[in-house]
């Protein structure tokens, strides 16, 4: 692989275990598949790294497949399945359509774990997993990942539209959805941080560029050079320039560390809800911490995305194991 991903394997102090509550205990088990499926981190890494070999956008777009399935409703694999007769799926909701990538390496990762363990390891759990791994190959952290989610049966176009937080919302409100799941404010300013890879469309902040909250103007707190590049990549018009892409984090676009919060402290984040992580005192001292303190960073990202990966699971006789990660069974 291309030394741009800065593969580690170098694996910080995993005392994330005891960050947990107890009822994620019962629920998930560390050793859910050591007798089951013994090979399945090793089949889960190599096909994550054989994806990023040809792509490398597709490790932000894992870890954003996750997040999206675990915000809405519970991690339970709903961000998978297609539209059916009974149910228009999350895929097409206006936070996924036409930005949602990765459906064909959760796809293939599940045809290569069926022929190792067949109806055994859940499309949630194998989602959960190569999110972790999407971050370990482009120089993150390592966590241990508790297993044993199901797949629900379900899924939800209105849900996805009312619950994943937009990038054009105040602060106030990210944090409200956030703190509705059971999340804190320090979640989502570690969370946030996995915008140290991957990109946006102009979509999502053009809206910065030219007539910020209707003054006529730029939005004020972004860099003046940035401004530029951004302008050129998304010139004014007739929305023709809407899918063009610009790096969340220009400075080190493909490889998983702190920079993104450095960025921010220059007035360099790409989105408005990345910015206005410095306009609040809370969230601004956590943004200089992580800034200064890459290791804090990488701790409190692999804790965080551990309570993430516990939201609204299913377990024991509820839900299935799907045997395509697209349909119900």
């Amino acid at each position: 692989m291309d030394s741009k991903y800065s593969i580690q394997f170098s694996i910080l102090p995993l005392f994330f275990l005891l960050l947990l509550s107890p009822s994620v205990y019962c629920q998930l088990d560390y050793y859910y598949y050591d007798n089951t499926c013994p090979d399945l981190t090793r089949i889960v890494r190599y096909s994550v790294y054989s994806a990023l070999w040809t792509d490398a956008r597709m490790a932000a777009s894992l870890l954003r497949l996750h997040f999206h399935d675990c915000f809405v409703d519970g991690c339970e694999g709903s961000v998978l399945l297609d539209d059916t007769s009974k149910f228009k799926g999350e895929k097409n909701a206006f936070p996924n359509r036409n930005s949602a990538r990765g459906f064909e390496v959760i796809d293939d990762i599940k045809a290569n774990v069926e022929k190792a363990c067949p109806s055994t390891v859940s499309c949630t759990d194998i989602l959960t997993l190569a999110a972790r791994e999407a971050v370990y190959l482009t120089g993150g952290t390592y966590w241990s990942v508790p297993l044993g989610r199901r797949d629900g049966k379900t899924a939800s176009e209105k849900s996805a539209n009312e619950q994943l937080p937009a990038p054009v919302e105040p602060l106030q409100n990210i944090t409200a959805r956030f703190i509705s799941k059971g999340l804190n404010a320090k979640d989502l300013v570690v969370l946030s941080g996995a915008h140290t890879i991957g990109f946006a469309s102009c979509a999502n902040f053009k809206n910065r560029l030219v007539n910020f909250k209707g003054s006529g103007k730029p939005d004020p707190t972004l860099d003046s050079s940035l401004l530029q590049n951004l302008q050129s990549i998304c010139p004014k018009g007739d929305g023709s320039s809407d899918p063009n892409l610009a790096p969340l984090d220009p400075v080190t676009t493909n490889q998983f560390d702190n920079v993104y919060y450095k960025n921010l402290m220059n007035n360099s984040g790409l989105l408005q809800s990345d910015q206005i992580l410095m306009g609040d005192s809370n969230t601004a001292s956590m943004v200089i911490n992580y800034s200064n303190y890459p290791y804090l960073f990488y701790q409190d990202f692999g804790a965080s995305m551990i309570k993430l990966g516990s939201l609204g699971v299913l377990t024991g006789q509820n839900g299935e194991i799907r045997k395509n990660c697209r349909v119900v069974n």
